[in-house]
C-alpha cells in the first residue's frame, strides 16, 4: 500500500498536468480564433526577399550561401496537409553549391510539393519523387502560425508562461518537436522545432513572425524570418494572402508509386556506375573489398545502393564509402553507410565537422546510424590519397580553386582511365547545344585535370550520364 502523502503529490502532479493542458487548449483556441484560422481551410501567401541554400556552405560548418529571392509563393491545404512552394533563386555570392547558376548566369526556379507523406518536386511537366525533402515539408507546413497552432491542438500540447507569452510545446511523433511563443494578443511571434536530418541528425530551426497585418480578416505576418542549423534560410516580406483559394494537390502517379532503384552499369572490368536516380555512385571492386564513391540523399538510397552492391559482388564487404564534398546532398546516405561497417573517406578540411555531425543522434525518428549503435569511422584526406592492391588503384585528388566546395574531391583510376566527380561537371542531354558561356566550375575541373596529368577517357559523373571526356571540354570551350 502506497503512504498517502505519496498519493497526495501523485493526485496533485496528475491535476496539475490537466489544468496544464486545459490551459494549453485555452490559448491555441484564442490564438486561432485571434489569426482567423477558425474557417481557415486553404492559405496562399506570395512575398520576395533574401535567404540561403541549406547544407550547400563552401566551408564545412560556415553559413549558408547568400540568395536572393525575387519571387516566392506558398500554397497550404490544412485539410489535406498539402504544402505548394514556387521560388526564383539567384546567387548573391560566388562561392558554396545548389542548384542555383553560377554567379551572374541565371536563376534557379524551384517549385516543392508535399500532400501526406509524399514529397515531389515539379520543373516543366515532370513530377519526380523527392523522399529526402519529406520531413522538411512536412515540417514547414506545421510550423506556419496557423499550422503550428492546428498541429499543437492534435498533439495534447502543454503551456507556460515566460516573459509575458504563452510558449505552447508539442510533438509531431517521428516528425518534429516544436515551441511555439504566443503574445497576448493571440498572434504567433516565434516558432522554435528540431526536426530530422539525414546528415545533422536532429536539426534545429528557427523561424519569427512579425509585422501582423488582417489580409481580408486573416491575419498573417507581413515578414518571416528563419534559421536553419543555426544560420539564415529565409528572410521575406509578404505581400499578398488569400484565405480558402482553391489548391488542387492530387499526388502524381510518378510519385505515389515511386521506389528506389539502382540501375547498375558495367563501365570496366570490376567497376560499377550505379544510376537510376538524381545522384549516382560508384563500385569498385578490389581484390578482397569494394570501395564506393558516393553515398548521396539519405538512407533509403544509399540502403538501395548498399544491397545492389552487395547483389553484384556477394563475398566482398564494402571497406570504404568515398564522399566528394560535404554538401547535404552528397553525404546524406553516409550515416547508413557508417552504420554497415563502412569507414568513410571525407576531406581532412571537413573530418571534424563530420564527426560532431555525425555525434548528434537521429533520436526524433532514429537512422540506420541511431539503430546500428556504431559509431563511425573517418579517414581524411589531405589533398591526395591513393588506394592500391594487387588488382586495382583508385586515387582520390582535391580539385583545387573551385568555388563550389573546400575539400571538393574528385577520383581517379588510372588503369582504366576513369574520372569520378560530382557538381564540377553535370553533362547536358544527349544531342544539346553548347552553352553561350563557359561555366567556371567546368574551366576548374578542366584546369584540375590538367594539373594532375590525368590521362581521361570517360567521366563517371554523380549527376548524370557517363560521357567522353570531349564532352566536358567542349563544355568548357577549351
Amino acid at each position: 500500500m502506497f503512504p498517502r502523502a505519496f498519493v497526495s503529490l501523485a493526485a496533485a502532479s496528475l491535476l496539475a498536468a490537466c489544468a496544464h493542458r486545459d490551459d494549453a487548449a485555452t490559448v491555441l483556441q484564442q490564438s486561432d480564433a485571434a489569426m482567423g484560422g477558425a474557417t481557415l481551410k486553404t492559405l496562399r501567401y506570395a512575398a520576395a526577399g533574401t535567404g540561403g541554400t541549406f547544407g550547400q556552405a563552401y566551408v564545412p560548418g560556415a553559413g549558408w550561401p547568400r540568395i536572393t529571392i525575387p519571387s516566392y509563393a506558398r500554397w497550404i491545404d490544412y485539410e489535406n496537409a498539402a504544402l505548394r512552394e514556387d521560388s526564383v533563386r539567384v546567387r548573391a555570392e560566388v562561392n558554396g553549391g545548389g542548384g542555383l547558376p553560377p554567379m551572374g548566369m541565371g536563376e534557379q526556379r524551384v517549385s516543392a510539393w508535399v500532400r501526406g507523406t509524399q514529397a515531389w518536386n515539379v520543373v516543366g511537366p515532370a513530377a519526380t519523387a523527392a523522399p529526402v525533402a519529406l520531413d522538411g515539408r512536412i515540417h514547414d507546413l506545421w510550423t506556419t502560425p496557423h499550422g503550428v497552432v492546428k498541429a499543437a491542438q492534435r498533439n495534447g500540447a502543454t503551456v507556460r508562461r515566460d516573459g509575458g507569452m504563452n510558449v505552447v510545446s508539442f510533438s509531431e511523433p517521428g516528425r518534429y518537436r516544436a515551441m511555439a511563443w504566443i503574445a497576448a494578443d493571440g498572434l504567433v511571434q516565434r516558432v522554435d522545432s528540431v526536426m530530422p536530418h539525414p546528415v545533422t541528425g536532429d536539426t534545429s530551426v528557427s523561424t519569427l513572425y512579425s509585422g501582423w497585418r488582417d489580409f481580408g480578416g486573416v491575419k498573417f505576418p507581413a515578414r518571416i524570418v528563419q534559421t536553419q542549423g543555426g544560420s539564415p534560410v529565409l528572410d521575406l516580406n509578404v505581400t499578398e494572402v488569400q484565405a480558402n483559394a482553391p489548391f488542387p494537390s492530387d499526388v502524381p502517379a510518378t510519385v505515389s508509386g515511386f521506389a528506389e532503384r539502382v540501375d547498375a552499369q558495367p563501365v570496366a572490368p570490376g567497376v560499377w556506375f550505379m544510376g537510376g536516380g538524381s545522384h549516382n555512385s560508384v563500385l569498385v571492386e578490389f581484390a578482397d573489398h569494394l570501395m564506393l564513391v558516393e553515398s548521396p540523399l539519405y538512407d533509403g538510397r544509399a540502403q538501395a545502393v548498399l544491397a545492389e552492391a552487395r547483389r553484384l559482388v556477394p563475398n566482398k564487404p564494402v571497406r570504404y564509402v568515398v564522399n566528394s564534398h560535404h554538401h547535404f546532398d552528397h553525404t546524406g546516405g553516409l550515416r547508413a553507410a557508417a552504420a554497415s561497417g563502412a569507414t568513410l573517406v571525407v576531406s581532412e578540411p571537413a573530418r571534424g565537422w563530420f564527426e560532431q555531425a555525425f555525434a548528434t543522434p537521429n533520436a526524433i525518428r532514429p537512422d540506420a546510424l541511431q539503430q546500428s549503435g556504431r559509431r563511425p569511422a573517418f579517414l581524411g584526406v589531405n589533398g591526395q590519397r591513393t588506394f592500391t592492391d594487387a588488382t586495382r588503384e583508385a586515387q582520390v585528388h582535391f580539385i583545387e580553386g573551385n568555388p563550389h566546395a573546400q575539400g571538393f574531391m574528385l577520383v581517379w583510376l588510372p588503369r582504366e582511365r576513369l574520372l569520378i566527380q560530382a557538381d564540377a561537371y553535370t553533362p547536358a542531354a544527349p544531342g544539346s547545344a553548347p552553352p553561350a558561356q563557359a561555366n567556371p566550375l567546368h574551366v576548374n575541373l578542366v584546369q584540375n585535370i590538367e594539373r594532375l596529368r590525368l590521362d581521361v577517357d570517360r567521366i563517371l559523373p554523380l549527376h548524370g550520364r557517363v560521357v567522353p571526356y570531349s564532352e566536358l571540354r567542349t563544355a568548357a570551350k577549351m
